[in-house]
């Protein structure tokens, strides 16, 4: 059996997904970059820029795919942002109803995290795809899991997402836009998923094409086969 294939692009997410068509066949799953990433933009223009870039993420989902995003809200000058209202800003613009809305916990329940939210929002949209309830998973997520750098998507989070796409849209090949040093890319690999991503650092986008989950996951000292 072929293994699944993994292609990183090393450019601007905006620009290729501007000129790319609907991406039939695929499922988008993507972290957004907030405001600190995009520096020197300020809170007033990223805000705009956000929306835009959900729309643009839910215009290249097809009919019978998914969209998901994963993010964590913000302190900005002692004001809360909240991303889950921004991405649904944009999927009421391009008529994407929600499927579903889970919260994954950054610390756990009761922990005080004075300066960044202890959970995250998955949320998953799409115009065709409806879900069988009985395979849902959890709406609260206990744990993120590991993490393949300080931005990264946890990887028990990245894996209900992927494990979605694979057991309930036709997809295959799942698309990160925003793929960071690929931990999404890896995730839809180990699930049976081809991965396309996006990514404009070159650093991260060499990173991102070979990512080994099982070295991320190997405890401190641990032997990891070569």
């Amino acid at each position: 059996m072929t293994p699944p294939s993994r292609i990183v692009h090393c450019e601007d997410a905006l620009a290729w997904l501007t000129r790319s068509p609907v991406l039939d066949g695929c499922s988008l799953f993507t972290s957004l970059p907030d405001v600190s990433e995009l520096s020197p933009m300020r809170l007033d223009a990223w805000k705009p820029w956000f929306i835009d870039a959900a729309r643009l993420v839910l215009a290249r989902t097809p009919d019978d795919g998914v969209a998901i995003f994963y993010q964590t809200d913000i302190k900005v000058e002692k004001r809360w942002i909240d991303k889950a209202y921004l991405v649904q800003r944009a999927a009421e613009d391009t008529g994407h109803p929600l499927l579903w809305h889970k919260v994954v916990c950054r610390h756990p329940a009761g922990t005080v995290t004075p300066g960044r939210p202890g959970y995250a929002h998955l949320l998953c949209f799409s115009r065709g795809v409806v879900p069988d309830l009985s395979r849902c998973a959890p709406d609260v997520l206990p744990s993120l899991g590991a993490m393949t750098w300080s931005r990264a998507m946890g990887l028990d989070a990245a894996r209900m997402a992927a494990r979605f796409v694979r057991t309930q849209t036709p997809s295959r090949t799942l698309v990160d836009p925003f793929c960071g040093v690929g931990t999404a890319l890896a995730v839809a690999n180990a699930e049976g998923l081809d991965a396309v991503g996006v990514e404009l650092s070159p650093k991260r986008a060499r990173k991102a094409r070979t990512l080994d989950l099982a070295r991320c996951e190997a405890p401190p000292d641990a032997p990891v086969e070569p």
